[in-house]
């Protein structure tokens, strides 16, 4: 059996964290030494749970004679965490009235904690779970394991609750723990040439996107004729009036479905669609389904500055538009529904033809 992964999840050196008790460091400084702990944890912890998952779904683990050194195994890596995380809110506490603190970290804490005492989100881990929680031998049933590992990638098809196990829920909580700390310094470097100007949450009603998809990056002529026949269409504006670029892959994950881009506008829930057009519904609750309806839920991001600069692609994931706005949100600890409800858009306040400055990206409210 590998080393026991009690030994090698990315856990706070309380001494080295806590630093020199009689040193002269601001609190600045000491929460910049938390900053650099998340990210290292960010480089190591995922693949830790990976193994984990890895090592409950190998039948040959699960002997009757290994079951007891695996329940000490399995609880050991849940206490462990328990303990850093009271450990890592002792010491946030004490910064806090410094206001160096970024609030959401408690949140993102408290939804932890709660995961790792076996009270889960998802209802239908809730019982699996439960049971684990009182009789460590139901493991012994492959089902169970299966529903308490997950998968090592997490959902990436529509069959998100058997692949989006227990142990996806600690890697996921654990991953905010960190994002809450590291991300907004990471969002100010990010921010080169251009800035954000303003950013919100919106929650809008009923809406329906019109457009059509691109087949063609630069074929500046069909978007044109995508916009003259929205603009003929004056009875059915929704007051989200500005041209749009969606993005999606139909909820389903991005190593699975394939990404499609649309032109188009936001209209009346009732629009009739023209003859060519698509059309997407944005409604104000999930329906728990994967893809459309899309949740008319999401983060707001107003840029200013070097439109390149926004709209650069070396160095970012996507371009700096999406990583900016995506990891505000992560930093403030609010979810993203991915992949069920997963989307983004790029919005063109001065039409099509010129460069966007808008950014809008799914998230759950």
């Amino acid at each position: 059996m590998p080393q026991p992964f009690t030994d090698t999840f990315f856990l706070i050196d309380w001494n080295e964290l806590h630093g020199d008790q009689s040193s002269q460091q601001t609190s600045a400084q000491k929460y910049s030494r938390i900053v650099a702990w998340a990210g290292q944890a960010r480089g190591q912890n995922p693949g830790v749970f990976d193994a984990l998952t890895e090592w409950m779904l190998d039948d040959a683990n699960w002997s009757d004679e290994s079951l007891a050194e695996n329940e000490q195994i399995l609880r050991g890596v849940l206490e462990r965490f328990m303990a850093q995380n009271a450990r890592l809110r002792t010491y946030l506490k004490e910064l806090e009235p410094s206001g160096v603190v970024n609030p959401a970290v408690f949140e993102a804490l408290d939804e932890f904690d709660q995961e790792l005492t076996g009270s889960v989100r998802d209802e239908e881990l809730r019982e699996p779970v439960a049971a684990m929680f009182t009789d460590f031998a139901i493991l012994h049933d492959r089902n169970t394991r299966k529903a308490i590992a997950g998968s090592k990638t997490g959902p990436t098809g529509t069959d998100s609750v058997k692949r989006f196990g227990y142990i996806n829920y600690l890697k996921e909580c654990d991953a905010q723990v960190q994002w809450t700390l590291f991300m907004p310094d990471y969002v100010k470097r990010q921010q080169v040439g251009f800035q954000v100007d303003s950013f919100e949450y919106v929650k809008l009603p009923d809406i329906r996107f019109i457009g059509q998809e691109e087949t063609k990056p630069d074929d500046i002529e069909a978007r044109r004729q995508v916009f003259e026949t929205l603009d003929a269409m004056q009875g059915c504006t929704s007051g989200f009036d500005e041209d749009v670029f969606l993005m999606h892959h139909y909820g389903l994950g991005v190593d699975v479905g394939a990404w499609h881009g649309f032109w188009g506008r936001f209209m009346r829930p009732d629009t009739p669609v023209p003859e060519g057009f698509l059309s997407f519904d944005f409604i104000q609750n999930n329906d728990g389904k994967a893809g459309p309806p899309f949740c008319a839920q999401f983060a707001y991001a107003v840029f200013k500055g070097d439109t390149d600069a926004m709209h650069k692609h070396e160095g970012y994931d996507s371009d700096a538009m999406y990583d900016v706005t995506r990891n505000i949100i992560l930093g403030q600890g609010v979810g993203i529904p991915y992949p069920r409800k997963y989307w983004t858009a790029e919005v063109f306040p001065d039409g099509f033809h010129r460069p966007g400055s808008i950014y809008l990206f799914a998230a759950e409210l």
